[in-house]
């Protein structure tokens, strides 16, 4: 069971190589010209960088305000990403184009003071621009290949929510693989959930562990690892064996899901919140 996604803020691999309210919670002294950012929540947003020049300072701007919880410090914060260079409106990088959104741990370890402002204290389903020099705009443990310091990057957020670290549902002790399930089991739900319905095609917030089998040995945990990840349930974005496991139940539920194939091993999740993309 290797299937591994998020430690602190992960960035898929590949990535290597909704009316905006225009309000500003974080600006310089020195304002510039400001992007353009269309597009819905959970959606890739289509950006426009105008003919002016940006600023030096960064600046922040809430595009469009959820109605969900608000991040906090200490939370691990779960959002898509999409970053381009001012010049030229050239792409950099963007969760958005692998499905896999990414967790931010506010652990105490390095994040930008821009990030933080543009990330904690906002609620859920918001959707944030952050316009700034490199230095100050790239996230932690970012790739800094072909981009200069000075070069000033259009950043915007999609937050899908802030979780504490030990995260988990409502009265519920930690998940436990059960001791009869085998690879060649059918999902089992554990615990019935009475949110909203997962959809083929949504993001879900999780905790999980997964084991190995037939050793039953724990070889991945969200709980140890820092807290709630986000999936998208859509292929090489999730667990093969959650796409169809998933959909259909609702948020709340615990569901053991097996793996059969190559590699088998036994997923128990909690599902904690999903998320349907604007369209």
């Amino acid at each position: 069971m290797s299937w591994r996604k998020t430690v602190r803020l992960f960035w898929p691999a590949m990535l290597m190589l909704a009316t905006s309210c225009g309000s500003s919670s974080y600006q310089g002294a020195e304002e510039g010209a400001q992007p353009v950012v269309s597009g819905g929540f959970g959606s890739k947003p289509v950006v426009s960088i105008p003919a002016g020049k940006p600023g030096r300072t960064p600046r922040i701007t809430v595009l469009s305000e959820g109605s969900g919880r608000r991040t906090l410090p200490g939370d691990v914060v779960l959002a898509d990403v999409d970053i381009r260079r001012w010049a030229g409106n050239q792409p950099y990088m963007s969760t958005f184009d692998a499905n896999q959104p990414t967790s931010v741990v506010f652990d105490g370890r390095r994040v930008p003071e821009v990030w933080q402002r543009s990330l904690i204290g906002h609620p859920a389903g918001s959707r944030i621009m952050l316009v700034g020099p490199a230095a100050d705009a790239l996230g932690p443990d970012l790739p800094r290949a072909g981009v200069s310091p000075r070069d000033t990057l259009v950043v915007v957020f999609d937050i899908l929510g802030g979780y504490p670290p030990d995260a988990r549902l409502v009265g519920r002790t930690l998940p436990v693989v059960p001791a009869d399930l085998t690879p060649a089991d059918p999902p089992r739900v554990l615990i019935d959930g009475s949110g909203r319905e997962i959809r083929a095609g949504a993001k879900v917030i999780v905790q999980y562990v997964a084991a190995a089998w037939p050793s039953r040995v724990v070889t991945d945990s969200s709980y140890r690892r820092g807290g709630p990840s986000a999936f998208t349930l859509k292929p090489g974005a999730a667990p093969p064996a959650w796409l169809d496991a998933l959909p259909g139940r609702r948020v709340g539920c615990r569901l053991a899901v097996p793996a059969a194939g190559d590699d088998p091993g036994i997923y128990v999740i909690d599902v904690l919140d999903t998320i349907t993309p604007q369209t």
